[in-house]
């Protein structure tokens, strides 16, 4: 069985953010949020990066990011464009935003052969979280065709103090799989409490406890055909609303579940989460990384070592 492959998804356009947060430095020697996710997927067991990124960061994120990567590790570049659509489909006028993370993962497709797990660029999973996606990604007892997997945090564990944020909330089986997900677009505490809210008006409570898809998934190549097809409905579906909406890899995969097309396990983690959703998050995530390396998890410039 080959080792896996990471892909990192580094398209966003960061609109709450108001920039390009997937290069920020937030570690002691600068380092971003994407250095410590690929030094802890090294260290479980994945051999492989694939960057999905928009054509007019690619220098810079090239520079910035890509060659430490590339000297450790086998890694490969994917541009997420507008045009890579179904035939006889066209970029909506006025359309600038990517087309979301399922169609983000789905660009992967030429370049990814094996098992493989996705991520965001701009959160910070911990190692625990990779240790366990890298575990069941390489268990040779589930067979080339294996089923998929989520990791799944706490939803009080992933909020931002500075506004909403959005999150693929889960129902889970008894067995441990996923019986559904949906993407919620605004989560928020009010009153010390999770809310969602639709429509930006009427918020409605969630339960203590909820698990929450933070978009890291492990799945087989075999999931790429379900992504274009789900694609193919997605636009059908939204021909009137193109110019915003976005195939989200939640919703994607929440209609590969409902199809019965594949089971999906949820891997418990007690990591805890943290990300840069908006700018004031980002010293909450400097003093964080900043304790981690006092505890010794990380060294004090992290690619030193190597």
């Amino acid at each position: 069985m080959p080792a896996p492959t990471l892909v990192i998804l580094a398209a966003g356009i960061g609109s709450r953010y108001g920039g390009i947060k997937q290069m920020e430095p937030v570690g002691p020697g600068g380092e971003s949020i994407i250095d410590y996710s690929v030094y802890d997927a090294l260290r479980a067991g994945f051999d492989r990066v694939v960057f999905v990124i928009k054509r007019d960061i690619e220098e810079a994120f090239r520079a910035r990011i890509g060659r430490a990567i590339e000297a450790r590790c086998d890694t490969a570049y994917v541009l997420q464009g507008l045009e890579d659509l179904p035939a006889g489909a066209v970029v909506p006028p006025g359309r600038v935003k990517p087309w979301g993370t399922a169609h983000a993962t789905l660009c992967c497709r030429d370049v990814v052969d094996r098992p493989f797990g996705v991520m965001n660029a701009d959160d910070f999973y911990g190692r625990r979280a990779l240790a366990v996606l890298g575990r069941y990604l390489a268990d040779e007892t589930r067979g080339p065709i294996r089923d998929y997997c989520m990791v799944a945090y706490p939803l009080e564990k992933t909020l931002s103090e500075h506004g909403p944020v959005s999150r693929g909330v889960c129902r889970m089986n008894k067995k441990g799989t996923l019986a559904e997900i949906r993407e919620r677009t605004r989560i928020a505490r009010i009153d010390g409490r999770a809310h969602y809210s639709d429509d930006g008006g009427q918020w409605t409570e969630l339960p203590s406890g909820t698990q929450v898809s933070m978009n890291i998934w492990g799945f087989a190549p075999r999931v790429f055909a379900m992504l274009e097809a789900g694609f193919r409905r997605f636009l059908a579906a939204n021909r009137g609303n193109l110019e915003r909406t976005e195939y989200y890899l939640p919703e994607a995969v929440g209609e590969i579940v409902r199809a019965r097309r594949a089971r999906v396990w949820a891997l418990p983690t007690d990591e805890t989460w943290f990300g840069v959703t908006y700018q004031q998050d980002k010293p909450k995530v400097r003093d964080a990384i900043r304790n981690l390396v006092r505890q010794g998890l990380y060294p004090e410039r992290l690619w030193d070592d190597q």
